[in-house]
C-alpha cells in the first residue's frame, strides 16, 4: 500500500524529510568581545536595517556583547566613535549611517570626512572601527528608493558584522602570537 502525506494516518515524523543544510559554525573567541554599533538618526527607518541585519548576523559569529549608540546624523559619528575607543571598553566599534545630497554640505564631503575621520580614530587608538556609512549616488524620497536602501543596507549588516568578526579573529591570534613571541 503505497501512503502519501494526504493519508490522514501518515504522522510527518514518519516521512522521510528533506535535510537542512547545517547552519555554518563559526569560530568562537577566546575572550568575550564587546563592540559599539554607532547609528546615525539621520534616515532612521532605513539605517536601522543595517543594526537589524548586523546584531543577527554578529551573534551567529559569537559577538553577543553588543552595545547600540545613536548620533543625530553621520557627521557625529566619529567623535562618538573615537570617545568609544578611548575608554577601552570596546574591542571594535561599527559605524552606520546614510548620506544623502542636499543641506548646505556636499555628500561626497561629508562621507570622505566620515570615513577618513574613522580611519584615524582606528590608527590612532588600534580599536578596529568598521563602516557601514554609505553615500549613493542617486536618493530620491521615494517608496522605491527606500525600499532599495533598506534591503541594501541589510545586506551591509551582514557584511560589516563578518567583517568586523574575521578582524577580531585574526587580531585575537596576532596578539596571541606576539605574546608568545
Amino acid at each position: 500500500m503505497n501512503q502519501t502525506l494526504q493519508d490522514p494516518q501518515i504522522e510527518t515524523s514518519q516521512v522521510a524529510q528533506p535535510p537542512v543544510p547545517p547552519a555554518t559554525e563559526h569560530p568562537r573567541f577566546a575572550k568575550p568581545q564587546r563592540v559599539a554599533f554607532v547609528e546615525a538618526c539621520w534616515h532612521h527607518d532605513v539605517v536601522r536595517e543595517a543594526r537589524f541585519a548586523f546584531l543577527k548576523e554578529a551573534e551567529a559569529r559569537h559577538l553577543t556583547h553588543v552595545d547600540v549608540f545613536e548620533v543625530p546624523g553621520s557627521f557625529e559619528i566619529p567623535l562618538h566613535a573615537q570617545l568609544l575607543a578611548k575608554t577601552r571598553r570596546y574591542t571594535a566599534i561599527v559605524a552606520a549611517g546614510l548620506v544623502v545630497d542636499g543641506g548646505i554640505y556636499r555628500h561626497e564631503f561629508v562621507a570622505d570626512t566620515v570615513i577618513k575621520a574613522l580611519m584615524d580614530v582606528q590608527l590612532r587608538t588600534e580599536v578596529p572601527v568598521f563602516s557601514a556609512v554609505l553615500t549613493p549616488q542617486q536618493f530620491h524620497e521615494t517608496e522605491v528608493h527606500y525600499d532599495f536602501f533598506r534591503k541594501h543596507f541589510r545586506i551591509k549588516g551582514v557584511e560589516v558584522a563578518a567583517a568586523c568578526a574575521e578582524t577580531l579573529h585574526g587580531l585575537e591570534r596576532l596578539r596571541g602570537q606576539v605574546a608568545a613571541g
